[in-house]
């Protein structure tokens, strides 16, 4: 069964097949999907429809005039009836009105002549019994698939698991991407999909531009020039939305054949399920069942202080009393958390007390030191062993929910280096408050406030501008310096840095402008650290 009764579909059940059903005009849109049955005799039963109607009528309510005859079909066409079926059996036509058919085909609206009388009431029937079968069995599916995503959420599965079952419902690419174009979770890959995520970023920013062009400007509008991914594969996509602001978008991935109803009907209960799934990772931290892991996450979430911390901890064998605390927040190649608890492995055979576990993003653990002077001996062990990570201050009890803070963000910084290193929080410099920011959406915002539309122009090109702008801006504005070191001549770069000035509408020449530049700069380098989490 079809997921809508169309016209044409309509006009093959058993009750047209007792006359002679002819269409007069508007084939061309016999497609149409029909919603409801009407009947009615008055002049002004467009007043009474509100879409997609198929109208059954003996003609009565037409009128006697060419005149009539048009202005009934016309309003008929804006109350958007699905189509016009007329009884030519004698009571009211013959045959059908030449101006009924004029102006039918004009307007586009399918016009149906029945050589015969026909009960009007059973044709309802059999029209909303088609309806209304197709609407169980829409529910039933729709039951189904939000109770498979319902389980995913019971199951405790991560985004991963939601995009990953949308794409075994559909039998389509799935991606998930932030409101920063970066790609997240991939999954039904298929060799095209493949090499469309390969720079998701760019080709997610040149779609959005062209669709963008589209609303502003029109279908016959000039538009930038297709890249790849629109040649090779187009996309429904979907808003993932998380306390009433965007999150980012789940992309179902399609060639020329369009996504179905149902499909798309998918698409939104996932987007749904997505945002319960990553509402539920902001605010519980980790998924783990660990004792010490949720001992952990008491503490991330603030159900618990930090002595209340110390005295459970206690209770699992991990006596932190009377020393000095530290936080190490530490993570595998590439953003990835460890899996096999290297972390606390090599506080153990330190002979470190602390407790240990994993967060979802990290592995964490609250030390324990004997004394200050023991807190440079962290920072080495951790490097001798390739540890990628960050550490907060020495801290007192009442202050570790901060000092938890304070090393995530010194670990986030570590995970966006090129090589593995141990970065302490006191060392951050201003790479502190855009790490915070980095932790909710206010600093991918910024950087799209900033840099979007020079993002989006170096999306559509061959020589991208953003490294002529991060050279320009750590030499300080300095021309002469920029130029040397991107080995190009003083014009050239005097003729890249007027483009710049035209693209983000600034002056580049002022501190000002340049200062909220290398912030946003700064900012666009931290949030490409690698997040990429393939099904």
């Amino acid at each position: 069964m079809a997921d809508v009764l169309t016209v044409r579909a309509a006009l093959e059940l058993e009750v047209f097949s007792r006359t002679e059903v002819r269409v007069y005009a508007g084939e061309r849109n016999l497609d149409r999907p029909v919603r409801w049955v009407h009947t009615g005799e008055i002049p002004d039963i467009h007043r009474f429809l509100t879409g997609q109607e198929m109208l059954l009528t003996a003609g009565l309510g037409m009128g006697e005039t060419a005149f009539r005859q048009r202005a009934f079909v016309r309003r008929l066409a804006d109350a958007r009836a699905a189509v016009l079926v007329v009884e030519l059996a004698g009571r009211m036509f013959d045959s059908m009105p030449e101006a009924a058919v004029e102006e039918a085909e004009a307007v586009g609206l399918p016009l149906v002549g029945l050589a015969d009388e026909i009960p009007f009431v059973e044709t309802s029937a059999q029209v909303h019994e088609v309806l209304v079968g197709m609407r169980v069995k829409q529910l039933i599916a729709e039951e189904a698939t939000s109770q498979a995503f319902m389980d995913l959420l019971l199951a405790d599965e991560d985004y991963v698991g939601v995009v990953r079952e949308l794409a075994r419902r559909t039998g389509r690419a799935v991606v998930l991407e932030d409101v920063a174009h970066q790609m997240l979770a991939y999954g039904g890959a298929t060799p095209e999909a493949d090499e469309v995520v390969d720079k998701w970023s760019a080709h997610s920013r040149a779609l959005h531009e062209r669709r963008h062009s589209l609303m502003r400007h029109g279908p016959e509008a000039p538009m930038a020039p297709a890249t790849s991914f629109q040649e090779i594969v187009l996309c429904a996509r979907q808003p993932v939305v998380l306390r009433g602001e965007s999150w980012g978008w789940l992309h179902l991935l399609h060639d020329d054949m369009q996504p179905t109803p149902d499909e798309l009907r998918t698409l939104e209960r996932a987007a749904a399920a997505l945002a319960i799934t990553l509402l539920s990772e902001r605010e519980s931290g980790a998924r783990a069942s660990q004792r010490q892991t949720a001992l952990l996450n008491r503490l991330l979430l603030g159900d618990i202080t930090g002595d209340k911390f110390i005295g459970l901890a206690l209770a699992l064998g991990q006596d932190l009393r009377g020393r000095d605390l530290l936080v190490v927040t530490a993570c595998g190649g590439d953003g990835e958390p460890f899996r096999d608890h290297t972390l606390a492995r090599l506080l153990h055979q330190a002979g470190w007390p602390a407790v240990v576990g994993d967060t979802g993003d990290f592995d964490m653990a609250v030390v324990g030191l004997p004394s200050r002077a023991t807190a440079p001996e962290v920072h080495t062990v951790l490097s001798e062993h390739g540890v990628r990570g960050g550490i907060s201050r020495l801290v007192e009890p009442a202050v570790l929910p901060l000092a938890l803070r304070q090393s995530r963000s010194a670990a986030s910084v570590a995970a966006a280096a090129v090589t593995a290193e141990v970065r302490h929080f006191d060392d951050l410099g201003a790479l502190r408050l855009l790490v915070a920011l980095s932790e909710g959406p206010e600093l991918r915002r910024y950087v799209e406030d900033e840099l979007g539309p020079l993002l989006e122009h170096d999306a559509l090109v061959k020589n991208p501008l953003l490294p002529t702008l991060r050279t320009f801006l750590d030499c300080g504005g300095n021309k002469a310096r920029a130029a040397d070191e991107l080995f190009i001549q003083r014009r050239t770069l005097y003729h890249r840095l007027d483009k710049l000035s035209e693209i983000l509408g600034l002056d580049l020449t002022r501190v000002d402008n340049q200062q909220r530049l290398q912030l946003a700069v700064r900012g666009h380098d931290l949030l490409r650290r690698p997040t990429l989490r393939r099904t």
